[in-house]
């Protein structure tokens, strides 16, 4: 018996959505004239300007933010990912930036 695909991972962290009508959004963009940064996000079910919430964070991930060192200058995580950058793309330099 053949199964359905089963995603390999599970889910760590869930946060409710505010559900909205048709005939709220549109009033919502209209105040917001039609400015995608001017809308709330309060206001926004599915965000499709940026990929802000667009999937979960493995437990790993969750690890490495609470492990990760947050120095401002000469951080231990800034040198793994100096270290990674090179390992996989020979880079010696490179501008690590927020988003």
């Amino acid at each position: 018996m053949e199964l359905p695909f089963s995603e390999s991972y599970k889910i760590k962290m869930i946060e409710p959505l505010k559900r909205s009508t048709r005939e709220q959004r549109e009033a919502w963009m209209k105040e917001a004239k039609y400015n995608l940064f001017k809308l709330k996000s309060d206001k926004v079910f599915i965000d499709l300007l940026t990929d802000s919430g667009t999937g979960a964070m493995s437990d790993r991930q969750w690890a490495a933010i609470m492990t990760g060192d947050e120095s401002y200058a000469g951080a231990r995580s800034f040198h793994e990912l100096k270290d990674t950058v090179k390992r996989i793309m020979g880079f010696d330099y490179f501008l690590p930036t927020h988003q």
